[in-house]
């Protein structure tokens, strides 16, 4: 079998070996790449972050027809399936434009499971066979993460689900259990609501997404019960009844939960299972994920690793980031770029959700004199044009200079309309002010222009 030798080999496709694999090529280095699977792009692209968001798009935009009286008729047809067909158009797209990026910076792509031989040399496999072995002077692990599977739960069952498989739905089930209430499980209750199924989400906890603002939460919480989703909080399950026709859930309180479907989305596991890290000394830890410096380097310093299989924060663009600055200290020997402390949440439910900074809770626990400023959704011209008028912007910013200290937003388009903050807010000093958004002049009419509402509220508070 030929020996093939590389500069770097990353392992993984999605936004981390992406990341990794074009900055350490365009830095002059020979690379290829390892994917797993038939196809460029990783859980991101397939079966996660553009799929559901996707899904998402469709079911809002059918959600929109529903209650337009011109279009109305045409919408009671519209199945689960069709959703998940206007996903594959994008993915489709997605791995296309993805795939030129490796062929025209010359990068080689071997497709099969990659395993350590040694602390240099990799062998791809399919099921049967060595495909190929490969050395190389460093490598990045960016495999990614797949969903967690209780031991207790026959996921081959055809009526159980996790966050993957869920998209090989072919029809549209009249009742859906969704045990997890996280930021999956919450996207997902949304989709499936807006197809006119049955939603029970069942969260662990005592509230909905815990990490954010408690205004935000509330309103989320609201939002979803109005649409008809059966939320049920500090819920555990003691097991899971599989028959033919549906899914009982008993929970430790005593309650059962029956559905036609059950999609179990909470937590997720990192893959590295294959990789064969046992043979040259590299730990996982109970979620199955590695440990790195702040260089990405893993207890051996000529392998790296990037992406969901670090844990935390486990987001498509951190991952793209972390593979870029993994080669840079590949590159360079050093890498002066840090991954930003304060990074944007973007949860996809109907409405959606995003924030970044401080909430009220910490600012309170912290002491921090600060104040409030809000901009109502159905008060925004934009907003009455669109139809679109749930949702508000939440500026929350320091009562004796100004700063912006955390930026909250719910409602149509709040991942981008956050944006707009998130580029003041990281200003240093005096640049980063409230009186911004008094002083700008913004496009009228648009969401934007909830800044300069919201920055007013606040400052009339201590005007």
């Amino acid at each position: 079998m030929q020996i093939k030798n590389y500069d770097v080999i990353v392992i993984g496709t999605g936004p981390g070996g992406e990341g990794a694999a074009m900055k350490a090529v365009k830095s002059g280095k020979r690379v290829a790449v390892i994917e797993k699977y038939d196809r460029v792009g990783g859980g991101c692209s397939h079966w996660g972050t553009i799929p559901s968001k996707s899904l998402r798009h469709a079911a809002q935009q059918l959600v929109d027809f529903k209650t337009n009286p011109l279009f109305e008729k045409y919408t009671n047809n519209v199945e689960y399936p069709h959703l998940v067909k206007t996903a594959e158009s994008v993915i489709s797209k997605q791995v296309k434009m993805r795939q030129s990026f490796y062929e025209r910076n010359d990068i080689d792509i071997y497709y099969g499971s990659a395993t350590f031989v040694n602390k240099n040399s990799i062998e791809v496999r399919d099921s049967n066979h060595i495909l190929a072995r490969l050395d190389a002077d460093y490598f990045v692990i960016a495999t990614g993460s797949r969903p967690y599977h209780p031991k207790d739960i026959d996921f081959s069952h055809p009526r159980v689900f996790d966050s993957d498989t869920i998209l090989k739905l072919n029809y549209t089930p009249h009742s859906i259990t969704i045990y997890g209430a996280g930021v999956i499980g919450c996207e997902y209750a949304s989709i499936f609501r807006s197809i006119g199924t049955k939603v029970n989400l069942v969260n662990t906890r005592d509230k909905l997404l815990a990490f954010l603002d408690d205004e935000i939460i509330d309103a989320l919480a609201y939002h979803l019960r109005e649409q008809g989703i059966l939320i049920r909080h500090n819920e555990e399950y003691s097991n899971a009844e599989l028959t033919d026709n549906s899914v009982i859930l008993h929970m430790k309180s005593g309650k059962q939960i029956k559905s036609e479907v059950f999609l179990f989305a909470n937590g997720r596991t990192g893959n590295s299972k294959e990789l064969g890290l046992e043979n040259i000394g590299i730990k996982v830890n109970a979620r199955e994920q590695l440990e790195v410096n702040e260089n990405y380097q893993t207890g051996l310093p000529h392998i790296y690793a990037v992406g969901d299989i670090i844990g935390y924060p486990s987001l498509a663009s951190a991952a793209y980031d972390q593979g870029r600055f993994a080669s840079t200290h590949i590159v360079e020997g050093k890498c002066d770029f840090k991954l930003v402390q304060s990074i944007p949440t973007g949860i996809y439910t109907s409405p959606e959700i995003s924030s970044i900074g401080k909430t009220e809770k910490e600012l309170t626990d912290e002491k921090i004199p600060y104040e409030v400023g809000h901009a109502l959704f159905k008060n925004l011209a934009r907003a009455q044009i669109t139809g679109r008028t749930v949702g508000m912007l939440k500026l929350l910013f320091h009562r004796e200079t100004l700063q912006i200290l955390g930026i909250h937003c719910f409602g149509s388009e709040a991942s981008e309309i956050v944006h707009i903050g998130q580029a003041i807010m990281t200003q240093k000093d005096e640049a980063n002010t409230l009186l911004y958004f008094i002083n700008t002049t913004f496009n009228y009419p648009t969401m934007a222009e909830a800044y300069r509402v919201a920055a007013l509220n606040g400052y009339n508070r201590i005007a």
